[in-house]
């Protein structure tokens, strides 16, 4: 059993394979955190020491007893307004004016498999080890019950945690907040790790001591956002790749999210993460519920390297419903760098005559497709063939790249409207907008309100046409404009705030209903690139495109802090043009797909502009990335340098499960005259092992590759000496050269 209660002790204990999380039950029924950490045994309330401190109030029952306060309590789910100043976890407000809660223990029940949550993707119980502990308290004075979920999954060293909220009188409470997950931590002395960043330039890694106050990480952009992904880590001081305790906390959920972090007057910790509670407010009606979003928590002492391949396996493993998350997907080639909105038919037909020829396996049609769509001004919402483009339709367009040999995909911005369009003329009401207030505009774009049930079905029967008219096998879903002016005509006054999580569960049931319908179709998600990358998201999409720059060099930086929470396997990225669009970066085409492979591979360029030079190497990519991708998609991921300044390349690392193959990739990303060698030290590997190089591939470099010496007796290496001692890098020289190297375990 993963999970054990000590009756005699009102004692829970939580275990995983490498992890123990441990509450109690005190003499006044508050849930009370004890431990989450390295794996452990026997009881650890000896760590819950009472004090009393000046200004910290304590409960009427024990008002005498001065070293008893919930404001230095660690606790599962903090109340409010009951003797605890710290950040709650909950604010509900009675039909009567009443607001807070005082949370006690009510009951509880251990079953065998995973609980699920209403409306919201949360993990999955596939190898049949999950147990749940649904833990109940309740406040007495407003009738509010407080469901705790935890979700144990031994062998994914993963705990899930939610939290069902009802109203069990015969009046409405209004919830002003509910959160996910409290996390205490009493004791130690913690960094925060978080990932932020702009349109172009995602989840840039941030790591700062935890200070006295509160450190806060959010959106208010009903999306997980460019600038503020979720996902977050608390780690010791000492922290680093291969050491250290480190926590994950990682909400499956893709709209406005909230984590604060207090650091209190006693030097504890703790953590509240769920929904953004600014411009929230849920009216619980009686006996009614609200399940709030999954959080799933990690722990390791092994460092930020184990931490991620935590979340890697058990992302791919037990949250990502397609099946396509454990599946070899299509190198693809989208147009959109190539032509932008300014194609016809013959020239995408020649685009994919071209691909096939180099062994592209899939065309992407990108956005200008349909209804009056010949720029970002018009057309969104119009789900229908732009024929001034295209005259005879998608019908024969696909026809002829099916014919080719090539599968078809294509882009669409489902949750979007232009002004100028037949949609908006027909149902003005169907967008998010303030009565009497002319709305900020995004691109020439408004958000249709997604929390409207009938939206939802329009945008459903418009979808499931397209997939079940046209042979498409991919679809590229986009949402280019953050919300804003939030209200919905669909819902009276004392509802609009519950427009925000109301348009997230829209957009979950729509995915729900279409991957359910064409299961066979690959759903890559996309917000302007990376402005919704979350799990809840890779619950339908198995890869997200990592973001709008696809500059090979800046790549680095952007996929660098999206591995520390999501797989390779989920990260969209392509070789594309150089000079790059973006930057106007010249990079070599052999480094463009080094970057690249470290993702899903593809292709965002005209193909028919590059030389034959270029199209041979574009022929040995797609044959070497089909050789590595169940070695990039499966395999363990190690960072063995980091992006920053300080580094004049990067370098990573894919280890085979069995140890018995890895593939080691570097890019020279500051380029520096008269450098000394560089020696990396690998991963990962079987110490007692022999590893030979079986292939070492070297682009963009000055020197003629036959030139550069490589070391070692017939290139075999012990796997010790490649981990301690280091394996040393070719002498790279030119504008952004990179490597790459297989090499395998000696039978």
């Amino acid at each position: 059993m993963s999970i054990h209660y000590d009756a005699e002790r009102k004692t829970f204990t939580l275990a995983t394979c490498n992890t123990t999380y441990q509450m109690m039950v005190n003499e006044l029924g508050h849930l009370i955190h004890l431990y989450y950490g390295r794996r452990a045994e026997g009881t650890m309330d000896y760590l819950c020491v009472p004090r009393d401190c000046g200004f910290s109030p304590n409960p009427y029952e024990l008002r005498s007893v001065r070293s008893w306060s919930l404001d230095l309590l660690p606790q599962e789910y903090s109340g409010s307004n009951a003797g605890d100043y710290r950040l709650s976890s909950v604010q509900a407000v009675t039909d009567s004016g009443v607001w807070g809660a005082d949370l006690r223990y009510l009951r509880h029940e251990i079953r065998s498999g995973k609980y699920a949550i209403s409306g919201m993707p949360s993990a999955l119980d596939r190898g049949g080890d999950a147990e749940t502990l649904s833990v109940t308290l309740r406040d007495a004075v407003s009738g509010l019950e407080v469901e705790l979920l935890y979700g144990v999954f031994k062998q994914g060293d993963v705990i899930t945690r939610a939290a069902r909220l009802t109203n069990t009188t015969d009046k409405p409470i209004r919830l002003e907040k509910a959160a996910s997950v409290c996390l205490d931590l009493p004791y130690g002395s913690w960094d925060l790790i978080h990932f932020t960043g702009r349109h172009t330039m995602e989840r840039e890694l941030n790591r700062a001591p935890v200070m006295n106050g509160i450190q806060t990480v959010s959106s208010l952009r009903a999306t997980s956002s460019h600038q503020h992904n979720p996902f977050v880590i608390l780690c010791d001081h000492a922290a680093g790749e291969d050491r250290g305790d480190c926590y994950g906390v990682m909400p499956v959920y893709s709209g406005s999210h909230r984590t604060d972090v207090e650091l209190d007057q006693s030097g504890s910790v703790r953590l509240v993460s769920g929904i953004q509670h600014e411009q929230f407010s849920w009216k619980l009606e009686p006996g009614a519920s609200f399940d709030t979003p999954e959080v799933l928590l990690a722990f390791t002492h092994q460092g930020l390297t184990k931490l991620s391949q935590v979340y890697h396996r058990f992302l791919r493993g037990n949250l990502c419903r397609s099946k396509f998350s454990n599946l070899s997907r299509p190198v693809l080639i989208n147009n959109w760098e190539a032509t932008y909105f300014d194609f016809t038919e013959e020239l995408i037909l020649d685009i994919a005559r071209q691909a096939k020829a180099l062994g592209v396996e899939m065309l992407v049609l990108d956005d200008g497709w349909f209804g009056t769509r010949n720029d970002d001004n018009s057309g969104l919402g119009d789900w229908f063939v732009n024929r001034s483009k295209l005259p005879n339709g998608l019908e024969p367009l696909i026809a002829e790249i099916n014919r080719m040999g090539l599968k078809f995909g294509l882009w669409v911005e489902p949750e979007m409207v232009n002004e100028d369009s037949e949609l908006y003329r027909a149902h003005p009401e169907w967008v998010i907008r303030v009565p009497g207030r002319g709305p900020a505009i995004s691109r020439n774009q408004m958000v249709l309100d997604l929390s409207r049930e009938d939206v939802v079905d329009h945008l459903y029967e418009v979808l499931s046409g397209l997939l079940t008219q046209y042979h498409i096998e991919y679809i590229k879903w986009d949402m280019n404009r953050s919300v804003s002016d939030v209200y919905s005509s669909a819902l009276p006054p004392d509802r609009q705030g519950e427009v925000y999580h109301r348009y997230v569960l829209g957009l979950y049931q729509l995915l729900d209903r279409l991957t359910t319908a064409f299961p066979d179709v690959l759903f890559e998600g996309c917000s302007g690139g990376g402005g919704r990358f979350d799990a809840g998201m890779l619950a339908y999409s198995p890869q997200i495109w990592t973001s709008d720059d696809t500059d090979a060099i800046e790549r680095l930086t952007i996929q660098y802090g999206t591995s520390f929470g999501y797989p390779i396997s989920s990260m969209g990225a392509h070789v594309s043009a150089c000079p790059n669009h973006q930057t106007g970066r010249t990079v070599p085409i052999g480094t463009r797909a080094v970057v690249a492979m470290a993702g899903t591979f593809g292709y965002e360029m005209d193909l028919n502009r590059l030389t034959d030079a270029e199209k041979e190497q574009v022929r040995e990519q797609i044959v070497r990335f089909h050789a590595y991708a169940d070695l990039i998609r499966e395999g363990d991921y190690f960072r063995l340098t980091p992006v920053d300044s300080t580094q004049t390349y990067a370098a990573w690392q894919f280890v085979s499960q069995d140890c018995r193959e890895t593939l080691v990739s570097a890019v020279e990303s500051r380029p520096r005259l008269n450098l000394g060698p560089i020696c990396v030290r690998l991963k990962g590997l079987d110490p007692d092992a022999l590893y030979r190089v079986e292939r070492q591939d070297i682009f963009g470099c000055r020197i003629p590759p036959e030139r550069i010496p490589m070391g070692g007796a017939d290139n075999v290496y012990s796997g010790a000496s490649l981990m301690y001692a280091g394996y040393v890098l070719p002498l790279l020289s030119g504008e952004y050269p990179s490597v790459q190297i297989l090499l395998q375990k000696v039978p």
